[in-house]
């Protein structure tokens, strides 16, 4: 039985070959994935590990009694100084000590455009050794800095922002714009700059001024003479140490740490890769039965002289499971084998876009190699396993059968009611997830979407035939005979018919699904973003470390500008911990100059006389009412909490401007260390004007942290980040929409073949070999859009009921449907269907009349 599964396989050669290529793009999007994981992977494990090569023993401080290191990272106190620097060298064992200094700073390009993120965006102090350089830096060009006018940067961030030694580089660390002179340009191998980040070193001194204070430092790095114990080296410097006040980690263990952070967020990256290469392969399974099934239709008669002279039917079965096996294993070994390139192509691209990702060897691991490959076989054999039962149902008598007699099509009343049952689970998790107002717990949304989907697909041979016969009455009166014949066609055998569909419909209800729900919320978020603004700026910093008070003064006082209002807030926990919530502190004059308030109960003015405002949504879940009082507890970065009274002095109508409380910032000053306004709201007196931006940058320092943005500029920055995401979905999601594709021409291929005999009969009626062609088109657009429709329409509810969950987030979410983008939706199913019959088509017209006709 072996051999005779050998033989079908190369016998079937060219009927297998679509279903090959199915299992074959779905094996590489999986090891693709698995290779280009492993890859990046082992070679930020190894980026990561040379930085800790020299490392003995990482000397840093905590908090204890000190005073609290605020989360900017900028001029905070520490417990590391000079002296604790020499008592450490004085150690035996110690070869040298670094004392580091570390910081952010974000360097600006020739247009003041910010270089990389800023939580990549690394500075620190730069130590010559006994040579005059610092072993951690090599030097490319020029030297390192030595003064306080003077920083030197990294190749890829002098390259990005075009500056060359003895310009003038701007910069800022927590505020206004910075000045140096650039003396060098180093080579660095942190991962945090070799993936996108940029490096800005200064001199020890100058590092201590902008980051923390003159003596200090973050870190001391230790390292040790050949021989010495590492784990007797750390203790011996742990007892240096103020108790509760430093640490001491040995170089090994902070290795393998951030080995472990890093494995966790490749596998982070992995699954989200994985996720899709599942839904390609689960395309891919309809494809594979479909051409089994077909297969088996056609060698009913071989399958049936194989039971008569002694084949049981569990032989017939493993025939079958072991062709399909083989077709897997081959598929799956150029599956794996493109998957690499894909892998090596993909590094490639997403570094040319500033990935970074560091340099390292192509790594193919066996576990990478076997569950691949183990993929791709399961998956065949496993969507092959259906269609082998039917072959071993067929009796041996039906060798005495002749050819043309028509393959017997089971009854679909079990299947459909099994449709009918999960469809209806399916649709009631989703109505009953459309009634809750948390997106906390999408668990209930997954599973009503998962039953909902398998149901509509269990249910598509029923769906076909309302569905296919509507829109082939529109091919019938258009194209007439040719138009009617594919109707006929499509219909003649739903399950066939709606297993090819299926295939697309998968893809594109998850693309539809995440087009409207991307859209909708891209809505919700531009009206809350404009909820109540009416003012023509708003200043923030990209690294959200907020603005110096004095500088938003400055801003208010230019001509043109009537009001310039600073925000700031508080975090809280409300009396006995029952609830938290954030206060914001702004200015009570003007505030009325840049957002509408409406008040529900109380007044401005009462406000204004020492007391809050509360949102209606915040004062239904507080359960506070006006002209209560309530006690709170602000935080302080301690586990002590600063105890105060609110008085509430009104109730407003949501305002996403404000947020859920407000008053004075003489309520939230106290509580806020250093004080910083988070957001500024500028109102002018014509409008926006490009003259007036530069003047409130200008105003505001000029830093390139600086973002100055009116409100088209948040609307499109909002929907940027939403319009990359659905962009990568897209792409993603691609895989399966091709796959897909596959699975109609080889459907339409293999029915081709099925029907030889039948159109030869319709060529010597006179049906002309461009009416042939035009039938087949017409069936492959009828089957395309058929699985279109599906899909379009359970996405569309889909995305209504698990939208319905982002109500209690965004309270001006309402679900939209983008009808140009379903539009194109529906034009590339018509597409696909019109290129997919292109080859079948055309091996349809040419087929020989005399010959079709004799065909057994």
């Amino acid at each position: 039985m072996f051999r005779t599964a050998l033989r079908n396989v190369l016998a079937h050669k060219a009927r297998l070959m679509m279903t090959a290529l199915a299992v074959l793009l779905g094996v590489a999007f999986v090891s693709g994935t698995l290779v280009f994981s492993d890859t990046v992977g082992e070679a930020v494990k190894k980026a990561s590990a040379k930085s800790f090569k020299d490392v003995a023993v990482s000397v840093q401080a905590t908090s204890g009694d000190a005073p609290p290191i605020p989360e900017d990272g900028q001029n905070r106190t520490t417990l590391l100084t000079d002296r604790l620097a020499d008592q450490v060298r004085a150690l035996p064992g110690v070869a040298a000590v670094h004392a580091n200094v570390s910081g952010r700073a974000t360097v600006a390009d020739k247009d003041n455009q910010p270089i990389g993120n800023d939580w990549q965006n690394v500075a620190t102090n730069y130590q010559p050794g006994a040579g005059g350089k610092d072993s951690r830096y090599p030097v490319v060009q020029g030297r390192g800095p030595a003064s306080a006018g003077e920083i030197a940067l990294d190749e890829a961030t002098a390259e990005k922002g075009g500056l060359k030694l003895g310009d003038t580089v701007r910069f800022a660390t927590d505020g206004p714009a910075l000045h140096k002179k650039l003396v060098g340009i180093v080579h660095s191998e942190d991962p945090q700059v070799t993936a996108g980040g940029s490096l800005a070193l200064f001199d020890t001194a100058t590092a201590q001024k902008l980051f923390v204070h003159p003596g200090q430092y973050d870190e001391l790095v230790v390292a040790a003479k050949p021989g010495t114990d590492e784990k007797a080296l750390t203790a011996a410097v742990e007892k240096l140490l103020p108790k509760d006040r430093a640490t001491a980690t040995s170089g090994a263990v902070l290795a393998a740490e951030q080995a472990k952070m890093v494995e966790q967020s490749n596998q982070a990256m992995s699954k989200t890769l994985l996720v899709f290469a599942g839904i390609a392969l689960f395309v891919g399974i309809f494809i594979i039965a479909n051409t089994f099934t077909m297969l088996i239709s056609q060698r009913s008669r071989e399958i049936a002289l194989m039971r008569a002279i002694g084949a049981s039917r569990r032989q017939v079965v493993r025939s079958v499971l072991a062709e399909a096996g083989l077709l897997g294993l081959v598929s799956s070994v150029v599956g794996f084998a493109l998957g690499t390139g894909i892998a090596v192509t993909m590094r490639a691209v997403l570094n040319a876009n500033g990935a970074g990702f560091p340099d390292g060897p192509l790594v193919i691991s066996p576990n990478s190699v076997l569950s691949a490959l183990g993929v791709g076989v399961l998956v065949t054999v496993l969507a092959a396993w259906l269609p082998s039962r039917k072959a071993a149902k067929i009796a041996p008598v039906e060798a005495l059968n002749t050819v043309d007699a028509a393959p017997r099509l089971r009854g679909l009343v079990v299947r459909n009611t099994i449709g009918a049952v999960v469809t209806a689970a399916g649709v009631a998790i989703m109505l009953y997830v459309s009634t809750l107002k948390d997106a906390e717990d999408i668990t209930p949304a997954m599973a009503g979407s998962a039953l909902t989907l398998v149901g509509v697909i269990i249910l598509a041979p029923l769906l076909s035939r309302p569905l296919v016969s509507l829109v082939g009455k529109v091919t019938t009166r258009v194209f007439g005979v040719s138009g009617k014949l594919a109707k006929e066609n499509a219909l003649r055998n739903p399950r066939r018919t709606a297993a090819t569909a299926s295939a697309l419909m998968i893809g594109l209800t998850l693309i539809t699904g995440m087009t409207v729900a991307g859209v909708s919320g891209q809505r919700a978020s531009d009206e809350m973003a404009a909820q109540g603004l009416t003012a023509d700026y708003q200043v923030t910093t990209a690294n959200f470390r907020g603005l110096e008070p004095e500088l938003t003064k400055k801003a208010a006082r230019l001509p043109g500008v009537q009001a310039a209002v600073p925000f700031r807030s508080a975090a809280f926990e409300t009396d006995g911990g029952s609830g938290y919530g954030s206060i914001t502190g702004t200015d009570l004059a003007h505030l009325d100059k840049v957002t509408d308030l409406t008040f529900v109960s109380g007044s401005m003015d009462a406000v204004r006389d020492g007391g809050v405002a509360v949102s209606r949504s915040r004062a239904e879940k507080l359960h506070w009412k006006t002209g209560e009082t309530h006690e709170v507890g602000f935080f302080t970065g301690t586990e002590k909490k600063e105890k105060a009274r609110l008085k509430v002095a009104g109730v407003y109508e949501d305002n996403a401007t404000v947020g859920d409380l407000f008053g004075s910032t003489a309520l939230v000053d106290p509580h806020n260390k250093p004080v910083k306004d988070e957001k500024v709201l500028v109102k002018t007196a014509d409008g926006p004007d490009a003259g007036l931006e530069k003047e409130i940058r200008k105003a505001l320092g000029d830093s390139p942290l600086l973002k100055v943005q009116d409100k088209d500029a948040l609307r499109k920055e909002n929907a940027g980040s939403i319009d990359t995401v659905l962009n990568m979905v897209y792409g993603l999601l691609g895989m399966a929409v091709i796959i897909a594709v596959v699975g109609v021409v080889n459907t339409l291929a293999m029915s081709v073949f099925e029907r030889t005999r039948e159109i030869g009969m319709l060529r010597a009626m006179g049906l002309a070999r461009s009416g042939i062609k035009q039938m087949v088109r017409l069936e492959s657009v009828v089957i395309s859009l058929f699985g279109a429709v599906l899909g379009i329409g359970v996405g569309v509810f889909l995305a209504w009921a698990g939208g319905k969950m982002a109500a209690g987030a965004m309270p001006t979410y309402e679900m939209i449907l983008p009808w140009d983008r379903l539009g194109i939706f529906l034009a590339i199913a018509l597409v696909v269907g019109v290129l997919a019959a292109a080859w079948p088509a055309r091996r349809a017209a040419r087929l020989n009349m005399l010959e079709s006709i004799g065909a057994q």
